[in-house]
C-alpha cells in the first residue's frame, strides 16, 4: 500500500534505524480492516438514505400530479331528491366546462364499495345516505375556472360539493419535503461520522509512525509528500469501503424492487402501486449511489491529508 522504504545509508537517519525497511502507513493493520468495515457501513447507510429520499420524492411527485389532475363532485342524498337526475345534471355541467377532459360518475354499487375498507364487505348499505361521486379528469392544455364551476353547481344542483383536492396536494408536498429534509440531515450526520472515524484512524496511523514522520520532517521532506503518503493510503481504503457499501446498497434496492414487482402483480397490487409506486430507484438513483461511493473515497483521502498537514505545521 502507501509505504516509504528507507535505509540509514541512503537517508542519513543514523544507526538507530539500521537497514530495516520502514512502512510509513502500515497497510495490513487490524485498524485498517476495521476502518474499511466502518466506511462500508457508513456508505451503505448514506446510500440507503439518499435512495429512499429519491424514491419518496419521485412517488410524491407522481401523487401530486395524479391528484392535481383530478377533481370530484359529491352529491349527498336528501329526502325527496332524485339523485340519479342530479348525477346526470352534474355530468352535463362538467362536460360543458372548459378544462375538463373526462367525466365519469360512480354507480351506487361503486360508491358502496369505496366504504368496504372501513365498514367491511357484505353489509346492506341501501338504507344509508351514501353520497354519489362524479370524477373529473382535467385537461392539461386548458385552465379550469373553479369559481365558475362551483357557482354553476350551486345554482343547478344544490347540495353538491366540489372537491379540488388542493388540501391533499399541500399535505403531500409538506410530507415529501419533510421526508427529504430528514434524509438530508441523516445523510449529513453519516458523512460527519465517517469523517471523524477517518480522522481518528489517521491520528492512530500517525502515532504508530511518529518517529519516521518527525525524522522525515526535520531532514527536509516536504509536508505535501508526507501527507500524500497518508492520502493515497486512506483514499484506497475509502475506495474499498465505498465500493463495498455502495454495492450492498444497490443490491438492496434491486432486491426490494424485485420483491415489490411480485407484490404488485398479486391481489391488491394496483392499490400498492398507487400508494407506494414500484420501488424502482431508476438510473439517476443508481448513479447517485455510485457517486456517493466515489465521494466517500475522496472524503477519506482529503480528511487524512488535512489531518497530517495540520500536524506537520505544528512541528515547525
Amino acid at each position: 500500500m502507501s509505504t516509504l522504504r528507507m535505509s540509514a545509508e541512503e537517508n542519513g537517519y543514523g544507526e538507530g534505524f539500521g537497514r530495516r525497511d520502514v512502512a510509513l502507513v502500515p497497510p495490513n493493520a487490524i485498524a485498517t480492516r476495521a476502518l474499511v468495515t466502518v466506511i462500508a457501513i457508513m456508505t451503505f447507510l448514506a446510500s440507503i438514505t439518499a435512495g429512499t429520499a429519491i424514491l419518496v420524492s419521485d412517488v410524491s411527485h407522481g401523487w401530486r400530479q395524479d391528484v392535481a389532475r383530478e377533481m370530484s363532485i359529491q352529491i349527498k342524498p336528501a329526502a325527496g331528491r332524485n339523485i340519479e337526475l342530479d348525477v346526470r345534471k352534474v355530468e352535463e355541467i362538467a362536460r360543458a366546462t372548459d378544462g375538463v377532459r373526462e367525466v365519469s360518475a360512480l354507480s351506487a354499487s361503486d360508491s358502496e364499495r369505496l366504504l368496504e375498507p372501513w365498514l367491511g364487505s357484505g353489509l346492506n348499505l341501501k338504507e344509508l345516505p351514501v353520497p354519489r361521486m362524479v370524477i373529473l379528469k382535467l385537461d392539461d392544455q386548458s385552465r379550469l375556472d373553479l369559481s365558475k364551476l362551483r357557482s354553476t353547481l350551486s345554482q343547478n344542483v344544490p347540495g353538491s360539493n366540489l372537491d379540488d383536492h388542493r388540501q391533499w396536494v399541500d399535505r403531500l408536498m409538506i410530507m415529501s419535503r419533510t421526508t427529504v429534509l430528514v434524509a438530508v440531515v441523516i445523510f449529513s450526520l453519516v458523512l460527519i461520522a465517517m469523517a471523524l472515524a477517518v480522522a481518528f484512524a489517521t491520528r492512530g496511523a500517525m502515532a504508530g509512525s511518529r518517529e519516521v514522520i518527525n525524522v522525515l520532517h526535520f531532514v527536509g521532506a516536504k509536508d505535501a509528500y508526507i501527507a500524500g503518503q497518508f492520502q493515497r493510503h486512506f483514499l484506497w481504503l475509502g475506495l474499498r469501503g465505498g465500493l463495498i457499501g455502495g454495492s450492498l446498497a444497490i443490491l438492496t434496492f434491486l432486491t426490494v424492487g424485485l420483491l415489490s414487482s411480485r407484490w404488485i402483480s398479486g391481489i391488491g397490487g394496483d392499490q400498492l402501486e398507487a400508494m407506494f409506486g414500484t420501488f424502482s430507484l431508476g438510473l439517476i438513483g443508481y448513479i447517485s449511489i455510485a457517486a456517493i461511493g466515489a465521494s466517500v473515497s475522496v472524503l477519506t483521502g482529503v480528511t487524512s491529508r488535512s489531518i497530517v498537514l495540520r500536524h506537520l505545521r505544528g512541528l515547525m
